[in-house]
């Protein structure tokens, strides 16, 4: 009886050293959960924006996530250069010219890739919904207002 119980400890030792957690080498790669994303609002409550690298302030490529809230559309403008864009959550709504014409924007739903290239008048946002997107440019990732009044 002592043996097996001997071998019923040995296996589930196994066992649970096989279930516990790899860790993984921090030299080779870093994640975050979503739960440690650090999200931080604007200033008029209308978008959060979280940081994956870089400085959208600096010159060099940068990563953001953006959460648009609901009703939440910016005016026509245009940026230096291009931007890169995957819808992830939700639907993004996008125009383009310099009137600003919320009832023209073109729906597009997560899972979608856009492009504004540099210097191309837009405007975007969310309209019933909130919606985030996953942006990577080079900085500084300013923009210029360009609405026709």
């Amino acid at each position: 009886m002592t043996i097996r119980f001997a071998q019923l400890l040995l296996a589930a030792s196994v066992l649970i050293s096989f279930s516990a957690t790899a860790e993984l080498d921090p030299k080779v790669l870093s994640y975050t959960l979503p739960e440690n994303v650090q999200w931080k609002p604007n200033a008029a409550g209308t978008q959060e924006t979280a940081i994956l690298y870089g400085d959208p302030l600096k010159p060099g490529p940068y990563a953001v996530l953006l959460k648009w809230k609901a009703g939440n559309m910016s005016r026509p403008h245009y940026h230096p250069n291009d931007r890169y864009i995957m819808v992830v959550k939700g639907t993004w709504w996008l125009g383009t010219g310099p009137k600003f014409d919320p009832a023209s924007t073109v729906p597009v739903p997560a899972g979608t890739w856009v492009v504004h290239n540099a210097k191309g008048i837009h405007y975007d946002g969310a309209k019933d919904a909130d919606v985030i997107i996953m942006l990577h440019g080079m900085g500084p990732g300013t923009q210029t207002a360009a609405e026709e009044k």
